[in-house]
């Protein structure tokens, strides 16, 4: 093990990962430097440092593998655009060993440089080729990203800023049950997209429950691992969307940007900007990224019997105008209400999925007596009650 005054200059040498130092851990431990420091002040940056690791985990190895790996550099921008040149790779390698040297540090070497018998809790070192993993990522760089790109799979905007979620929907394909065909149109399209073959911008309409969004967000789920990733943008953010295009250009990953429950009054200001960024197919722009969004309306623009019989002069010009946003998305699937005879058949998956043991009839009889106070057949109301008589089973077993 190095000196830490030695661990502790190589740190502060850190160019290509100098945000690490702005960390809460990095911070502390550079706290430690002054070895002649009151005693005071020594035992309140080691119980920062502490602190700040245990807040996370109790593992300094594993905390500075994590770090490394989350970390948005030039090094792994560069990477992503095939761009990475032997003086980055020289200078990656140097900083690497610094960060070998400080995931090494262990609880003795602290207490031996402090030169005092302070108390705060002991960590563990999981040892770990950190130059052999950092190369693994680069080299997948394509299917899993960097920074928060790395960490997360699903993000919205808050303010204008793309920010992750922590614990999105863990909706599954497998999960489903009927509109097997309309999936698989939006699947193929999305593997087209993950090779980097043209693909088309999606709208998915039709009746409300029908599992448009839920297929959206179990297809990043399930390509994920692919290099796929997801924005949710509202409405009244699309004009951020330029601004999120440029960004996501040169990105390695794939991106869908999700617009969900999508409609435009005449005249809104928001429609503007989503028709400016969309095409037929996202051919002619990056091939990373495409618009898939969800409306219960065809026609996303409400239209009023005054737009076809008014005393606009362009009548014609007008219903173009209004009709026009919906054809610039090159795929167009719909999800209708599921008849008697799919209705069933999603109930009975559902309540096998769920372990539900109702006999077959009482099953299908509630199911149609609960969709019809819930508005009528859907895939979302068959979902509630089958989780409904999951629960109440459960309940009624732990009562007895």
């Amino acid at each position: 093990m190095q000196p830490l005054q030695n661990v502790m200059l190589q740190l502060h040498g850190l160019s290509l990962f100098r945000a690490l130092l702005n960390d809460a851990v990095f911070k502390a431990f550079l706290a430690l430097a002054d070895e002649h420091a009151p005693e005071e002040a020594r035992a309140d940056s080691t119980a920062r440092f502490c602190a700040a690791l245990f807040s996370v985990c109790d593992d300094l190895g594993e905390y500075v593998r994590m770090k490394m790996l989350e970390d948005e550099n030039a090094v792994v921008h560069r990477a992503g655009c095939g761009e990475l040149t032997q003086s980055y790779l020289d200078a990656l390698d140097t900083e690497l060993d610094a960060l070998q040297a400080f995931a090494a540090v262990t609880p003795e070497d602290v207490q031996s440089f402090t030169k005092d018998p302070l108390p705060f809790p002991h960590w563990r070192n999981t040892p770990a080729d950190l130059k052999a993993v950092y190369r693994d990522q680069l080299q997948n760089i394509g299917k899993r990203g960097f920074g928060i790109w790395a960490k997360y799979r699903m993000f919205v905007l808050k303010d204008g800023k793309i920010t992750p979620v922590k614990h999105p929907d863990p909706q599954r394909l497998s999960d489903f049950s009927g509109y097997a065909r309309e999936r698989s149109r939006v699947i193929a399209n999305t593997e087209a997209l993950l090779a980097g073959k043209p693909c088309n911008n999606v709208l998915l309409y039709g009746d409300a429950g029908a599992g448009k969004s839920s297929t959206v967000k179990a297809i990043v789920n399930e390509y994920y691992p692919e290099g796929l990733r997801l924005i949710e943008v509202k409405k009244n953010e699309l004009f951020f969307l330029p601004d999120i295009l440029d960004r996501l250009a040169r990105n390695p990953l794939k991106f869908i940007i999700f617009i969900d429950d999508l409609s435009f009054t005449r005249g809104d200001s928001d429609f503007g900007a989503l028709k400016a960024i969309l095409e037929g197919s996202v051919a002619g722009r990056s091939r990373n990224i495409a618009v898939y969004a969800t409306s219960n309306r065809r026609h996303l623009v409400q239209e009023s019997v005054s737009d076809r019989s008014g005393d606009d002069l362009h009548r014609q010009d007008t219903i173009q105008e209004l009709t026009s946003l919906s054809a610039r998305f090159g795929l167009q699937i719909t999800f209708l209400k599921p008849d008697k005879k799919l209705f069933e058949q999603i109930v009975c998956d559902l309540a096998q999925q769920h372990n539900v043991t109702l006999e077959h009839d009482e099953l299908i009889r509630k199911a149609e007596a609960f969709a019809l106070r819930g508005g009528g057949r859907s895939p979302r109301l068959a979902k509630q009650f089958i989780e409904y008589l999951a629960y109440s089973e459960k309940n009624a077993e732990a009562a007895q």
